[in-house]
């Protein structure tokens, strides 16, 4: 059975978060009304060339989905369903934000057959939140959670963030201890990178950006493991822990080369040996779909050695490593004819560890992964 991924972008936020750099706009209902339509033409052109794969998760992302009025994410489930082969135990997710999310839409989303809901938290203290241009507080957070959970959802993710402005530690676990306990499905920690063009940048180049050092970021990610651990959730990969069976299959496709396709403004995709990517102007964007075209900006044709690399720095990422026999199966040869002396250098620096099945990382290796991962370009 061949089995894709949909990723479905909404750019609309009521508010651009100051360390954010994705293509996000502020609200506009005639805009909005208008991209929407732009994306049933893009699910259209999409039924006709993926029509032979059944669809097996879908993620709403953006943006702040959750800010737009619920009607529209009916239009778009609407066309999904008349469109693709969406198996009855696909994964749905929809990304929410505190301070744009009630009870209304919450039903809504469950009869559009959304089961599994990500809520950007990203920190429980007022201050930190603040330092970054949030426009929620801790309550908001708790309050959202809560009426999630009462209507039904079983499957909730909560993003939080180490390495904030001015954030300690005892503000990291101190938020992980209130998540904690509510017992959520899934737990995604990012370290905040401060990007070129966002409010936090200017800061930084100014001087004025208060931030912890390396060794204090490094402290905060294992406290935070330890503490996530301790209460039952297993790490699968760097950024992301799970209770058991909770791990979430459409992040999975992305580290593990499975297909997928982007849908909306910026989407990347991943099918057919290409990767390839949407414009991010709305009037490229929506000028391509009005000629009948994919709105694609460019692309790029996967060859079996950026296959193999990028098999390796993914795979390595996760907790269960990579496995030898999968990448035979593959690429059709032994790991060691690329990888044997780069495996053999990081086993002798404590950074991978090889049971003669999979190779995975380290204690160590995990705060070194992005060094790991440099030996993995051939």
């Amino acid at each position: 059975m061949n089995e894709l991924g949909i990723y479905i972008h909404i750019p609309f936020c009521i508010k651009k978060c100051d360390y954010c750099d994705f293509i996000s706009v502020k609200l506009n209902d005639g805009l909005i009304e208008e991209y929407i339509n732009d994306l049933i033409k893009e699910i259209e052109i999409y039924s006709k060339l993926i029509s032979k794969y059944v669809i097996d998760s879908i993620f709403i992302g953006g943006g702040t989905p959750s800010s737009i009025d619920s009607k529209f994410i009916g239009k778009i489930f609407e066309k999904l369903y008349s469109s693709f082969n969406i198996d009855s135990k696909a994964e749905i997710t929809i990304e929410v934000n505190p301070g744009t999310i009630n009870k209304k839409k919450l039903e809504a989303y469950k009869d559009f057959g959304i089961n599994r809901i990500s809520l950007g938290a990203q920190s429980l203290n007022d201050k930190i939140l603040q330092n970054i241009g949030r426009i929620h507080n801790e309550q908001d957070i708790l309050n959202t959670i809560k009426l999630i959970k009462l209507e039904g959802f079983d499957n909730i993710n909560s993003d939080l963030m180490i390495g904030l402005p001015e954030q300690t530690l005892h503000d990291v676990i101190s938020s992980l201890e209130k998540i904690i306990e509510l017992n959520l499905t899934h737990i995604s920690l990012y370290s905040l990178i401060i990007e070129e063009g966002t409010k936090l940048y200017k800061l930084e180049q100014n001087g004025k950006l208060n931030l912890p050092n390396e060794d204090e970021e490094r402290l905060m990610y294992h406290e935070a493991k330890r503490l996530l651990e301790k209460n039952g959730y297993r790490q699968y990969e760097i950024s992301n822990f799970s209770k058991p069976d909770f791990e979430c299959k459409h992040n999975l496709k992305y580290w593990t080369l499975k297909p997928y396709v982007g849908i909306g403004l910026n989407s990347h995709s991943n099918i057919w040996d290409y990767r390839y990517w949407n414009y991010s102007n709305f009037k490229e964007y929506h000028n391509y779909l009005m000629k009948g075209k994919l709105p694609i900006e460019n692309k790029e044709y996967i060859n079996t050695i950026s296959k193999i690399t990028e098999f390796m720095i993914l795979g390595i990422r996760l907790n269960s490593g990579i496995n030898r026999e999968e990448f035979k199966r593959v690429f059709g040869t032994d790991m060691d004819y690329y990888y044997k002396d780069a495996i053999q250098k990081n086993i002798n620096n404590g950074l991978i560890f090889d049971d003669g099945k999979n190779i995975k990382l380290t204690s160590k290796g995990l705060d070194l992964s992005n060094i790991v991962e440099l030996d993995f370009y051939i």
